[in-house]
């Protein structure tokens, strides 16, 4: 049942809904009340707590791929799941200022004037928060007029006349004036980690005066960060003296007369002020609020609201602490329509065919039991010993260990029958453990793991326990799943009935998809790129790419006695040494000693990042920093290096992993190593491509790249026709807009112009802003605001498309790419300016990239069926964004050359051509070109 609560006035910001739930309850997880009497009130100062957070965590550690910073978001947040899972409250509530006038500011103009400027990164967090509060189904309240000071002394006074305990969360001392038996405030010492409680005897212990009185000390010392001076020469110890012998501040004034000495005249000058002091430091408690004290009863937050928010912000570790804490019962319900059939355990042939001849019309769910402690460094990865099958009315299981040659055959039959319909989650690590066994798959019609990117690829997980959960409310054993959502057990620990669930849990999650599949057009990309995709990284999995452990151990000794060479020269710069990665004693070494110009503020002092230091090399040009840059440089190559060294199988070959679902836009991701980051334009980047090689039985790699390939997209979407003869002409596209944008010849446009046109060209299709494009370019944000304009006055198609594809989203709700895979972006729409911004940057992005992905995925199915139909030996190796990497039998090499080239340059009908680039060598390094 929900509840939307109605503002009490016009000019009243009313909490997000407020709904009511009854649930059971564990002993560790949060005790959801099933009453609200008695009861515990969390009270939290929202914007006061916001900025505790964001101070405490490092913004560049915290941000999301569109740039959003996230710190006090993450901060705030997990602080909120410390207090509940801390002081356990039965009710919670925040409370939020507006940048609206408040009473006081209209009294005294200089109410909490003075204030530094809020750091540029914190915008937009608060909106943010106040998002995770309303997934979280935890009211938020502001009121016009008044600040979340007198907000929370309201609610504390409410609280404390229902009788309940309230604990107040601020970082403002005029809390304290709230503290009472009942109420009790706790205050940050450090950050958002050490908040203790203050009660009256804290309180008395260091200002020497009851809390109730707090109000009347504040009035006579002052508050600088309101901006509200004191009477000078008045201290704590002064003020709390005569609060105390006069009773009060109404004493103190009513015997103003007989205090001597000129602390006493300073008072007399000052009494105005003071009365003025404690007329706006005294808290309101008598608010008409919009929420009633019930309505914050502590709730289940909405799975599904988390999930989606907390994809957006990245917040993988945070949600887990979330959901844990408010864990939820398995919600398997008989008769719920998501409950598996009894299963029958097969063993002989017999068996297994009378079971397939019955399903043969049926599609049945398949799950895969795995021994996940025997991968190793194995291309298929774990072993096989299981499977499950169901139907919506039957179920099987299967044990693949000791069954004999007939009933393994009858299993491979239907395992490879093409006739023989199947669903599966996580299709390819399916299909490489049952490679492994000799067992080929073939006939599956849906990769739930697929299906659900494919609906939502904005999502961080898509396990199976956790799509079932979320669509079908059933939980599948999470304590035995591994990230492919197989289960990772040996036999005799888990049972039949847990993988026969995850094989019908995979057949409702796939009958439940294929609305939305439809819906949202994605069925064909689902059949006719995204599964079969799958079977060819497989194979490109299985095989490797080889690689010479000689250089390897060659690049290890050369890039370790860089570290030790460069680490040497940086001590010699300062005469003294230092531990180079510790950031505090880099600080203490150039700000103190060497009297640098500070750099960005941070928690810890000045900021010492790779950007830091790159703008301080510049500006002073000292050794120290030239050398740190060095050390730091040779220190991430040879991390790489030792990163291959260990990712080496026992067959001289490193296995990349493939995921088709972590990048929304639909490029695939490599991991466990990633070979897509491993850099190609540096000479030490260049010398750890060498190290892969052509293995053996193989005459050469050859590599296959699109030239340009995003701007390309760029001139088809946009239909600009300069820009679309410029590809037609095969002119060198940067020095072709770098003429017509300085107004210069072709052949008179410098090196420098060109690089500026091809970081802005590339930037447009990020959605780079002047001020972005500005610090990329190390130019002026005027500069930089000139350039992009006298670009757009000169291809206007490309700007009309920027701003037509970000309101045609805002239309539809979701972006396109050419071969029509979507992202849904109902952030377009947000009333939140940062959300409705990072949408807008998704927006521009998603269609070029997209496009992109969906080419080159086309490109390596054109190409695994050209070699196949034409029987060659040769095979695809790796995917490195726009480039493919091929290993080429002996005599092979012109035929694959030319079948490459043709089926990348016709993997798109674009208005241009594709342009394809190829090179061979018996090293990756070698092959580039």
């Amino acid at each position: 049942m929900m509840t939307r609560l109605a503002p009490v006035s016009e000019t009243t910001k009313t909490a997000p809904e407020a709904t009511a739930q009854q649930a059971a309850s564990d002993v560790a997880p949060v005790a959801i009340p099933a009453g609200s009497d008695p009861g515990r009130l969390l009270v939290i100062d929202g914007h006061s707590m916001a900025f505790r957070a964001f101070y405490a965590l490092p913004a560049e550690n915290f941000s999301t791929d569109t740039g959003q910073h996230t710190n006090a978001v993450y901060g705030f947040t997990s602080m909120l799941l410390t207090m509940i899972r801390q002081h356990k409250p039965t009710h919670v509530v925040v409370a939020f200022d507006l940048d609206t006038p408040t009473f006081r500011s209209v009294e005294y103009t200089e109410y909490k004037a003075g204030r530094s400027k809020t750091p540029e990164e914190f915008h937009g967090q608060v909106d943010l928060i106040i998002k995770v509060m309303d997934a979280m189904r935890i009211p938020t309240i502001s009121l016009d007029g008044y600040e979340a000071d007198d907000i929370i002394a309201t609610l504390a006074a409410q609280g404390e006349a229902a009788a309940w305990d309230v604990l107040v969360v601020s970082g403002d001392r005029d809390a304290f004036q709230l503290i009472t038996d009942k109420v009790s405030v706790l205050y940050p010492k450090k950050g958002i980690s050490d908040i203790p409680p203050m009660d009256a005897a804290a309180v008395e212990a260091k200002y020497f005066v009851r809390p109730d009185r707090y109000s009347d000390l504040a009035a006579l010392v002052g508050e600088s960060a309101d901006n509200l001076p004191g009477v000078p020469g008045v201290g704590p110890k002064t003020a709390a003296k005569w609060i105390n012998l006069y009773g009060g501040l109404d004493g103190i004034l009513a015997n103003i007369g007989s205090i001597g000495g000129k602390v006493g005249d300073a008072l007399r000058e000052h009494e105005e002020s003071v009365k003025r002091n404690r007329r706006l430091n005294h808290l309101l408690r008598d608010l008409q609020l919009p929420v009633q004290l019930e309505a914050m009863v502590l709730q289940r937050p909405d799975r599904g609201d988390i999930e989606e928010l907390f994809d957006a912000l990245q917040f993988n570790t945070l949600r887990k602490r979330l959901f844990d804490l408010f864990e939820e019962e398995a919600e398997v319900v008989e008769n719920d329509g998501h409950t598996p059939p009894v299963h029958n355990t097969l063993r002989s042939a017999a068996e297994l065919r009378t079971w397939f001849t019955e399903t043969n019309e049926a599609t049945v769910g398949l799950a895969l039991v795995t021994d996940g402690a025997a991968a190793g460094l194995s291309a298929a990865g774990p072993d096989a010993v299981g499977l499950a099958f169901s139907t919506n009315s039957a179920a099987a299981y299967v044990g693949l260990a000791g069954l004999d040659a007939a009933a393994d055959a009858a299993l491979g039959d239907w395992l490879g029958s093409q006739d023989a319909p199947k669903a599966v989650h996580d299709f390819k690590s399916v299909y490489k453990a049952l490679c492994a066994r000799g067992l080929e798959l073939a006939g599956i019609v849906d990769d739930t793991a697929l299906s659900a990117y494919l609906i939502q690829p904005d999502r961080r997980s898509y396990d199976l326990a956790d799509l079932s959960q979320v669509h079908l409310k059933v939980t599948v054993g999470g304590s035995g799943a591994d990230a492919s959502g197989q289960l990772e057990l040996e036999l005799e620990d888990t049972t039949a009935a847990d993988a026969v669930l995850k094989a019908y849990v995979t057949l409702q999650l796939s009958e439940h998809f294929v609305g939305q599949l439809l819906e949202r057009g994605a069925n064909k990309l689902l059949g006719e790129l995204e599964l079969p995709l799958a079977k060819v990284l497989a194979g490109m999995e299985m095989a490797g790419i080889a690689v010479s452990s000689p250089k390897l151990d060659r690049l290890l000794g050369d890039f370790s006695a860089t570290i030790s060479a460069a680490q040497a020269a940086a001590f010699e710069a300062i005469g003294h040494e230092v531990n180079l990665g510790s950031p505090k004693q880099l600080q203490t070494v150039l700000f103190d000693e060497l009297g640098m110009p500070k750099t960005k503020k941070i928690k810890t002092g000045f900021s010492t990042d790779a950007d830091a230091l790159a703008d301080l090399a510049v500006k002073t040009g000292h050794p120290f920093l030239l050398q740190l840059q060095a050390y730091r440089d040779a220190s991430k190559l040879r991390q790489t290096v030792e990163g291959l060294n260990k990712a080496t199988a026992e067959d001289g070959r490193i296995h990349t992993t493939y995921a088709q679902n972590v990048a929304a836009t639909g490029r695939l991701s490599s991991t466990n190593p990633n070979l897509q980051n491993i850099p190609i334009r540096s000479e030490e980047g260049r010398r750890i491509r060498e190290v892969f090689v052509v293995g053996e039985g193989y005459e050469t790699l050859l590599t296959a790249d699109y030239s340009q390939i995003e701007m390309r997209i760029m001139a088809h979407l946009s239909g600009d026709q300069s820009l679309i003869q410029a590809f037609r002409e095969g002119e060198d596209l940067h020095r072709f807009v770098g003429s017509h944008v300085f107004h210069v010849a072709t052949e008179d446009v410098t090196s420098a112009m060109r690089s500026k046109v091809k970081a802005m060209s590339y930037g447009l299709v990020y959605g780079l802003s002047s001020f972005g494009l500005s610090k990329q370019l190390g130019v002026s944000v005027d500069e930089a605001r000139t350039l992009m304009k006298d670009y757009f006055d000169r291809f206007g198609a490309v700007r009309d498309y920027l701003r037509g594809v970000v309101e045609q989203a805002r239309s539809d709700g979701f972006t396109a790419t050419i071969e029509g895979r979507r992202r849904y972006l109902p952030d377009l729409s947000s009333d939140h300016r940062q959300l409705r911004e990072m949408a807008e940057r998704a927006a521009l992005n998603a269609p070029i990239q997209g496009s992109a992905a969906d080419i080159i995925k086309k490109a390596m199915l054109g190409v695994d069926g050209a070699l196949r139909a034409q029987q060659l030996s040769s095979r695809m190796l790796l995917q490195v964004h726009d480039e493919l990497v091929l290993e080429v039998a002996p005599g092979e090499r012109e035929e694959v050359e030319k079948l490459v080239v043709a089926q990348m340059g016709q993997a798109a009908e674009l208005s241009v051509p594709l342009d394809v680039h190829v090179g061979a060598g018996v090293s990756w390094h070698e092959a580039g070109h």
